[in-house]
């Protein structure tokens, strides 16, 4: 099959690179090590997922041992050679007998990498990395610097093990940490427990789950109680202790008792199926840096080889005693020196540990370009209702008129408010309990941001804010304002009957939230549906100087374009179905992404799985210690470049010099781009 090259959206070309080769070489042996570690397993855990392009650099051997065969065998080879040339007295190991040696010692690892050099002017892409160490080595051989070229070639190639070692960790952790779908579930069939294949599993089945096993899909807890380890979805190991009518997410560990669960979602639509989803197409969504780093290597190699030209050619115009192999000798440092390796590799690896650094705290980031963008977040917008607060509400005082019945309205209320997936709904039906079957509502029409409306027997129900009752001119005679919890307004048949008083708590790390964000110099505004009184109560219990009530969802969106207009970076945190538009606007969208609404989620450019609002902060340090390890590695690659290179080209450094300054930042840069998986947030 002819190989089909890859380009990324910006037109640039990405596979037949070193980037792709490293990858390419760490996706193989994270295949080999999961085949290893799963014989018998017949679910194919990449189908899914796999973007490998088939494009086989390394001949299919790629496990940790083997790479390292072939540097083995050269740099013994080369030992060997040095020592015969400068320890030993000999005469034998000279003219045609020492250039075999050294050529011995060049094959294993300079082969590969001239091969790679042929296949890349085939496909289109002269001036990679691989044509500049050929002709640096090559032409070391040439004028007889034996030594030099194979150090050189040896050192490119167990750097570029190391490259690839890196990479297959960062991607092996973030595999390990969210690839936690069982691939067989038990489910009950006519009491019986029967093992199915996770796939299979239908909506509506119901899952028997023993203590210590993974669930398989999203489902409804239909135990009593259940406690669940939660840590592939929110990086929090704490007990999440569930009842009976509550969601539980594939992913999720049972850890006490048997429980029942009954099946909502099919196995790829499971929460789980979908983060791993995210996070494997995260690399395809480029930073700025990372954009910018491969357009400058297509123009920096090319110019960089014209220099190496002039030096070796020049100064024949300009010095009497001009010697070829000298100026070539620095022509070839100069090669050396100038390889992007240390560039191309460790700035995706920096971007790519970011992300891994967020999925292991339970924040997904749904690519590079959003770390370098919340790093820079000026303005937080944020929503109240589950996304500050709890989002469970308990109703506190029902205020019906005397010439209604309680019990009826209650009941058409829990009625209509059933067709409705907000918290409020939730609340109602706590408090007055089962639904009534046998009310018939007709024409039930949800009017965004106000309420629901619908007919009972010819006649109008209206339950939502006093904005609802105001839309329909229904006159009341209480003062919404007046009453600090959030109210349930009620109208039928064109009357006032009352309201319901809903009270939420603020969540508990709510505090410390608007401490940190504060702490970074960043403004926190609050908008919420919710009406102004609940909003300011909320928002001066917090600190938070700029909170606005009584919005609709059109609303929300005008007031991110006010901060956006003030040329401030924002960023807006949300979970319910409203937010999504605004979600969208803003310059990095955040949802709760625990039990948010699946098109927020969809929309947002980083998830928070479990939903705790101190993760906002956390994700924008995250961005911030990413950027800058970033642009340590940036400068210390050109730094030590480019007072390597003058000295080359003066005659002041050797090959030597030129190795580390090509391997030696290389590996140090990739050091310091894994550095912050180890980092604590």
């Amino acid at each position: 099959m002819e190989h089909q090259h890859i380009y990324d959206r910006n037109g640039k070309q990405i596979c037949c690179t070193e980037e792709e080769k490293i990858n390419h070489h760490a996706n193989v042996s994270i295949k080999k090590h999961e085949n290893e570690s799963s014989k018998g397993d017949s679910h194919d855990h990449d189908h899914e997922h796999s973007h490998d392009d088939g494009h086989d650099h390394s001949g299919g051997n790629d496990s940790t041992a083997s790479m390292f065969v072939f540097p083995a065998i050269s740099f013994i080879t080369l030992i060997v050679a040095l020592i015969l040339d400068s320890y030993v007295n000999q005469s034998w190991f000279t003219g045609w007998l020492r250039v075999i040696w050294y050529l011995a010692a060049y094959l294993p690892v300079g082969l590969p990498v001239l091969k790679e050099a042929i296949e890349s002017i085939r496909n289109g892409e002269v001036f990679s990395e691989f044509l500049l160490m050929s002709i640096a080595t090559l032409g070391a051989f040439a004028i007889g610097q034996y030594p030099e070229g194979v150090a050189v070639m040896l050192f490119y190639s167990v750097g570029e093990v190391f490259q690839t070692l890196a990479v297959k960790r960062a991607k092996l952790n973030i595999k390990t940490l969210l690839d936690q779908r069982p691939d067989e579930v038990t489910i009950l069939e006519n009491n019986q427990a029967v093992v199915r294949r996770a796939e299979d599993v239908k909506i509506g089945d119901k899952i028997q789950l023993k203590a210590g096993e993974k669930l398989g899909l999203d489902g409804e807890l239909l135990s009593e109680t259940a406690s669940f380890n939660t840590a592939a979805l929110t990086g929090e190991s704490k007990p999440d202790a569930k009842t009976k009518g509550e969601t539980v997410l594939a992913g999720m560990i049972n850890l006490n008792m048997v429980s029942l669960v009954k099946v909502t979602a099919d196995y790829k639509d499971s929460k789980l199926s979908k983060i791993l989803e995210l996070v494997q197409n995260a690399s395809t969504q480029k930073a700025p840096t990372e954009l910018f780093i491969r357009k400058f290597a297509k123009i920096y190699t090319p110019i960089v080889v014209a220099l190496a030209l002039a030096i070796c050619l020049l100064p024949y115009f300009f010095i009497d005693q001009y010697v070829f192999s000298q100026w070539l000798y620095r022509a070839l440092i100069f090669l050396v020196i100038s390889c992007p390796c240390a560039l191309v590799i460790s700035i995706p690896l920096g971007y790519f540990g970011g992300i891994g650094a967020a999925s292991k705290n339970g924040i997904l980031f749904k690519g590079s370009n959003f770390l370098d963008t919340i790093a820079d977040i000026k303005h937080v917008v944020m929503d109240k209702t589950g996304t500050m607060t709890e989002g469970v509400f308990k109703v506190q005082d029902v205020n019906l008129k005397p010439n209604f019945n309680k019990d009826d309205v209650l009941k058409w209320v829990n009625k209509l408010e059933s067709q409705s997936t907000h918290p409020v709904a939730t609340a109602i039906h706590n408090f007055v309990g089962d639904i009534d079957s046998s009310i018939d509502l007709q024409n039930v029409e949800e009017i965004s941001g106000h309420g629901l409306k619908a007919s009972i027997n010819g006649k109008e129900l209206l339950v939502g804010n006093f904005k609802l009752l105001d839309k329909f001119n229904i006159a009341y005679d209480v003062d919404p304002n007046s009453i600090v919890y959030t109210t349930i307004a009620i109208a039928f048949d064109r009357k006032f009957a009352g309201y319901l008083t809903i009270a939420d708590s603020i969540k508990e790390d709510a505090q410390a939230t608007i401490d940190a964000l504060k702490g970074m110099g960043v403004k926190v505004t609050m908008l919420s549906g919710d009406k102004s009184s609940v909003v300011k109560f909320v928002a001066d219990k917090l600190g938070i100087e700029n909170s606005f009530g009584d919005l609709l969802p059109e609303d929300k969106v005008k007031k991110v374009e006010e901060a956006k207009s003030q040329s401030q970076t924002v960023a807006f945190v949300g979970d319910g179905v409203n937010d999504a538009p605004v979600v969208a606007l803003s310059d990095v969208g955040i949802a709760m992404g625990g039990l948010g609404s699946d098109a927020t989620i969809e929309t947002a450019d980083v998830v928070i799985q479990d939903d705790r609002p101190s993760k906002i902060a956390m994700s924008i340090n995250i961005g911030k210690q990413t950027k800058k390890i970033v642009w340590q590695n940036i400068i210390l690659a050109f730094a030590v470049k480019a007072i390597v290179l003058i000295l080359g080209a003066g005659g002041l450094a050797t090959m030597w010099e030129a190795v580390f300054a090509d391997v030696g930042v290389a590996l140090l840069a990739i050091i310091n781009a894994v550095r912050i998986q180890r980092m604590r947030f």
